[in-house]
């Protein structure tokens, strides 16, 4: 049985996306996924999209880490979701229902609105996620904002200077974080541009995430360091985030198609 897929990026934070719409596919399980996802033997991704029909939604959209692990949301897929469709629609994840349409700058995605309570991120044991008494080596005095999947945000002077492949397992897999945790750090460059790095969990360093992007965003935003919009400039590419008066999140940005392809199940124990 030969399986289609659409290779998608956001950024180059880059997606092999798998259609169970109009056929069911076969059950997906963490084996398989970082097998698909991985680069010398596999296709070949930093997260593998599964669609499938939705009750409640126009589709519904799993999340594979490269790792395998099934998470609750991505912000840079949900974009190129909504590149595949074409249209506004809505999009049920684990993360939540989020609503994609076509922007002139790219695509527009409502992420719905932040949380900030200890359990809901979630950590270990109640703490103030506004300013964590914790620090790891010279990161300290973070923030923590759950925006369909966990962040913690470090404000340092220089980003680009953090031993990141270092620090961003060791903080992933710290024991203060029972669901692991997707690490940012962020440099404010101005009122309206932050410069941002991110250690996802179960992949590593990217050169884009979506939500960390709007997490990192609320938290400056939160913490008045900027505007409450702002354009966060990742290593593939900027991302513009807005939190409206309503207290939603936009994300806006750009996403493309790099090309499809099958394969053959039985190569991967589909």
């Amino acid at each position: 049985m030969r399986i289609p897929f659409v290779k998608m990026h956001g950024l180059g934070n880059d997606f092999v996306v798998l259609d169970g719409r109009a056929e069911r596919l076969p059950r997906m399980t963490t084996t398989i996924a970082a097998a698909l996802a991985d680069r010398k033997t596999g296709i070949g991704c930093d997260q593998l999209i599964v669609l499938e029909p939705s009750a409640v939604a126009t589709l519904k959209m799993r999340i594979f880490n490269q790792d395998g692990g099934e998470v609750e949301a991505c912000g840079n897929a949900t974009r190129a979701v909504g590149l595949l469709l074409g249209d506004a629609a809505t999009i049920e994840t684990l993360g939540g229902l989020l609503a994609v349409s076509p922007d002139v700058s790219g695509i527009s995605v409502d992420m719905g609105e932040p949380r900030f309570e200890w359990d809901k991120i979630p950590l270990a044991y109640a703490m103030d996620t506004h300013h964590m008494p914790v620090a790891w080596d010279a990161l300290e005095n973070p923030t923590a904002v759950n925006v369909g999947n966990p962040h913690v945000i470090f404000f340092v002077s220089d980003c680009m200077g953090v031993e990141l492949d270092r620090l961003g397992p060791e903080i992933e897999h710290d024991q203060l974080f029972p669901a692991r945790i997707n690490v940012n750090v962020a440099t404010i460059e101005s009122r309206d541009r932050i410069r941002l790095r991110v250690w996802e969990r179960g992949v590593g360093e990217t050169r884009a995430c979506g939500t960390g992007a709007c997490a990192t965003a609320i938290g400056a935003m939160r913490r008045g360091l900027t505007d409450r919009r702002v354009t966060v400039a990742l290593t593939g590419g900027d991302l513009v985030i807005e939190w409206s008066d309503q207290g939603r999140i936009i994300m806006t940005g750009p996403a493309a198609e790099s090309f499809r392809g099958s394969f053959d199940s039985a190569d991967y124990g589909v």
